[in-house]
Order: C-alpha cells, then structure tokens, then sequence
C-alpha cells in the first residue's frame, strides 16, 4: 500500500500506518502517475480537500483519462465529505463517465467521514470488491462498478431501470 501527501513532513503519519509514504501532489498529475508502479487500486479520498475543487473536475478527468496506460486496474472515489456536494457530484459523474468510456473498473463511496468506522468500512469494502477477480476463465476484471449505500453495480452502458 502506498500513500501520498503533499508535505514531507507527512510521511511519517502514513509510515505509521504500514503504508509505503511518497511525496506527490494531485494538482501536479505527473507527480502522481510516477508513482503507480506495482499498484492496483487508487483511492481518491478528497471529499473534504478544501481549495481544489479542479480535482473533482478537471484534474479528476484527467487523472481517469491517463490510468488507460498504467497497470491501475481500479478507482475508488470519495463522493461524500465537507465539500460542496454538487462538487462531489460532479465528481462521481466524470470517474462514472471514465468507468464507462475505458471499462475501468470503478466505485463511488458515500459514506459520511465523519462517522469514521463506517466511512473505513465502505472504503475497505469498496477496494475488496475491485480486487475481486470477476469473469471466466483467468478471473478478468470487472467493467464498471459504482456503488453507494443501497446501490446496485453498475456497468459500462446500463441503464438505470425504468429508462
């Protein structure tokens, strides 16, 4: 598991936490996409990054258009925290959009930060399910999931029911 913080001073919290600490920053994508070597799932947990609205938009797009050519085979996207939540909203429709457009395989976590063992729980929850292998023969990925609360999966095309 690696982790990442804009400051360096910071590593040493996510050391602490048995995670393997880098110094990248979201608003600088190649300061990222350095640093996905030898992983599967990214975690974007910024529902409550204040001041950066772009990575939950234009970033963000970007971001999702750039992981087609790296062994990234899955994205969790934090779609509830502080921020405004037609922000996260937004968000969710572009990795939704992304999931759909390159079959990256995708889940969209509701659950309330501030409740944090739930909020643990339907991140870990979220990231079990995209490691899941799924298919026929060789366990091939999923399409597209994207799950709240209470949410179906959903893939690459469907339609919500009653469209």
């Amino acid at each position: 598991m690696r982790g990442t913080t804009r400051v360096a001073e910071r590593r040493r919290t996510i050391e602490a936490a048995g995670a393997e600490a880098v110094v990248a920053d979201p608003d600088r994508l190649g300061t990222l996409i350095a640093h996905l070597r030898d992983i599967s799932v990214i975690c974007w947990l910024m529902a409550s990054a204040a001041g950066a609205p772009e990575l939950h938009g234009a970033r963000l797009r970007t971001l999702m258009e750039r992981l087609v050519d790296t062994p990234v085979r899955g994205f969790v996207y934090e779609a509830a925290g502080t921020l405004e939540p037609a922000l996260l909203a937004g968000g969710a429709a572009i990795v939704r959009g992304a999931s759909a457009t390159w079959r990256i395989p995708v889940e969209v976590v509701d659950a309330d930060p501030r409740s944090r063992a739930s909020w643990v729980e339907g991140v870990a929850a979220a990231v079990g399910r995209l490691l899941e292998p799924r298919g026929g023969e060789g366990g091939e990925w999923p399409g597209a999931r994207s799950r709240s609360p209470g949410a179906r999966p959903t893939s690459p095309g469907a339609r919500p029911e009653g469209r």
